[in-house]
């Protein structure tokens, strides 16, 4: 419960800094291995801030609840032994089991922990994801508060910079952060190694500054009871020790990251007049099993009205992205008044097509300019706290630029829909600057993220509510060209008012048995009136459309594996479509007659879409020659 805390209260906290020192030196001298100085730098304002915060330990999971986030994942021992002591997990566990494969407590702080909100480590990500859960809390209307615990060293980060503003922009009044400065990582003195006046960052981008000591449990209650009272977003800075608490420890940069052994550990223990019991959590240690299922944070449901598909006609050319943007701001409009949409955009509106859903839900599109790292990662968090939230941008911002942040959305399973077009060479005149050629090879590293590559405006708008309304994060990826949607063989739209859109599902588009064409996105239209040129001089043509390369079933259209196949992708052909393919034939013990794979094989100059497919083999000219040539 928030308020001034009296001199028994402050006296308990500052008892349980000295027991929580000792927690941090045992689990990590147990493990041999954790960042024993910071976090003992840190507990004083972990304790404060968790204690401050309305978070109950019997109910960490409550929708009601304000969010702590920790920022330097690293400091995981001070985190978890505050956790500990205030009920939320058991501090015997976190000792024992700290950094150890059959134990929940990992190295860097792992969401699904009771009281831990975002996994994070990946240093300057933590304020995007204060942000993005501050922008939720006043969208869905329960102004909840946002703590966000920093160090020092990561305030030199541009993403930092990103959401410092953004904060100011939205007016977040609900965002505290307090910042660790004890002038000091793993190379040395921070103001050496990177020097970032902060204060005089946060005041010039219109932050309310409150410097306090980091170790002075009063000052701290203080400063979190005056931000209360903020208009905007406020940044308490905390002047604290490395290493506090142990004297041979204090001010020792080496142990950044560095345990201590046995013998040391002893004189630290003593020092702080606590009893060592450090074989008791050794032996513990031994019996703990080889591995742990992952823990799950139990997010709030998110079940939007979807509404009704647009079809659009065959003889009327439109583009993928305009079909997404008419699609997100229908969803907006069905949704206005009873769940919380919001669409994030980086100045890039009128080609992502998301004005669309600005035109009908205004206060609730998220504006934050050329800001690409913080806009992906304020979405992820956002998105886990009961507000359907899509991030849109180019492929080569959304996806290959903010590769980290998605990859820590993946991580913390998410459930972001992330937009991204002008994806491959269809983009043409941009050049290869802006020709997004890995996202399907990027994105196939990661486990969680499902993407989708719709072929025509009808699928995407389609797959655009699919993904909506299923959880967890997801990438549809669309070019920038019109096209006229695909059309089944007696031209009316393949993918029209009875076609369901489900994940995985491989489309078959043509049947035929000379040649089969597996292809993905903008390049299915081609393949298609090739097959249909083809078809008149009488060799028939599959074609395969697959619109969710990451989880296609194959096994589904494997009959058409026989014959001579060859992949088509807008796309790296070393990391795409036709790897996965290949992998599959060769894992399902498949030999065609022959397969190739035809993609982009180098980065593309500017030009003409059209003449860009034709130089990569991918226009239905192209397609039509290549496989004349291989049937004579």
């Amino acid at each position: 419960m928030a308020g001034l805390r009296t001199r028994e209260e402050l006296k308990r906290l500052e008892d349980l800094g000295r027991i929580c020192r000792g927690d941090i030196i045992k689990m990590t001298t147990v493990a041999n291995s954790g960042h024993p100085g910071g976090s003992m730098s840190s507990i004083d304002i972990f304790l404060s801030i968790y204690d401050f915060a309305k978070n109950d330990p019997n109910k960490p999971f409550d929708p009601e609840r304000d969010r702590v986030i920790v920022s330097h994942g690293h400091t995981s021992p001070g985190v978890y032994s505050t956790l500990g002591r205030l009920g939320f997990v058991d501090i015997d566990e976190v000792i024992a089991g700290f950094r150890h494969p059959g134990s929940i407590f990992e190295g860097h702080i792992t969401r699904g922990i009771p009281g831990v909100e975002w996994t994070t480590g990946n240093l300057g990500q933590g304020l995007s994801v204060g942000v993005g859960m501050a922008l939720a809390s006043k969208l869905s209307g329960k102004n909840n508060r946002v703590f966000v615990a920093m160090s020092d060293a990561e305030q030199a980060k541009g993403q930092v910079g990103e959401a410092r503003r953004t904060a100011v922009k939205y007016g977040l009044d609900n965002l505290v952060v307090v910042i660790d400065y004890n002038d000091a990582q793993i190379s040395g003195r921070a103001h050496n190694i990177m020097y970032v006046d902060i204060k005089a960052n946060y005041l010039a981008d219109g932050w309310k500054v409150i410097e306090v000591d980091g170790h002075d449990y009063l000052e701290l209650n203080e400063a979190l009871v005056e931000a209360e009272d903020s208009k905007g977003p406020v940044v308490v800075i905390g002047k604290t020790i490395m290493g506090k608490g142990v004297s041979f420890m204090e001010g020792d940069v080496s142990y950044h990251g560095k345990p201590l052994d046995f013998e040391k550990a002893a004189l630290a223990l003593a020092e702080l007049g606590l009893e060592n019991d450090i074989d008791r959590f050794v032996q513990m240690r031994k019996v703990l099993p080889s591995y742990h299922e992952q823990v799950q944070a139990i997010d709030e449901d998110v079940k939007p009205f979807t509404g009704d598909p647009i079809v659009y006609p065959v003889e009327k050319k439109t583009d993928n992205r305009s079909a997404f943007g008419k699609a997100v701001g229908d969803i907006g409009r069905l949704n206005k008044g009873r769940l919380p949409v919001m669409v994030v955009d980086c100045d890039l509106k009128p080609s992502t097509k998301v004005s669309e859903f600005e035109k009908v839900w205004p206060e609730n599109f998220v504006q934050i300019g050329v800001q690409e790292h913080n806009a992906a990662t304020l979405a992820g968090a956002a998105s886990v706290c009961g507000v359907l939230t899509f991030f849109a941008d180019f492929g080569v911002f959304g996806v290959d630029e903010t590769y980290n942040q998605q990859r820590l959305n993946d991580i913390n399973k998410a459930n972001v829909k992330v937009g991204v077009t002008h994806v491959g060479i269809d983009v043409g005149e941009d050049g290869k600057t802006h020709h997004c050629l890995d996202y399907i090879g990027a994105l196939r590293n990661f486990y969680g993220f499902k993407l989708i590559v719709p072929a025509d405006p009808n699928q995407t708008d389609k797959a655009v509510r699919f993904m909506s309304e299923t959880k967890g994060n997801f990438v549809i990826a669309m070019g920038r060209s019109t096209m006229n949607p695909v059309a089944d063989e007696n031209g009316n739209p393949f993918f029209g008012e009875e076609y369901k859109f489900e994940y995985g599902k491989v489309d078959v588009i043509r049947k035929g048995k000379d040649i089969t064409l597996v292809t993905t996105g903008q390049v299915t239209h081609h393949a298609v009136k090739a097959a249909d040129e083809l078809r008149s001089h009488g060799i028939e043509v599959a074609v395969l459309n697959v619109s969710c390369p990451l989880g296609a079933n194959f096994d589904s259209v494997k009959e058409f594996f026989s014959s001579i196949v060859i992949s088509l992708e807008d796309h790296n052909v070393a990391s795409g479509l036709g790897s996965i393919l290949a992998d599959y034939l060769v894992g399902s013990g498949i030999i065609p007659k022959s397969f190739e794979k035809i993609g982009v094989e180098r980065y593309m100059f500017s030009g003409d879409n059209e003449l860009l497919y034709d130089l990569a083999g991918l226009s239905s000219k192209a397609i039509v020659e290549r496989i004349r040539g291989i049937i004579k």
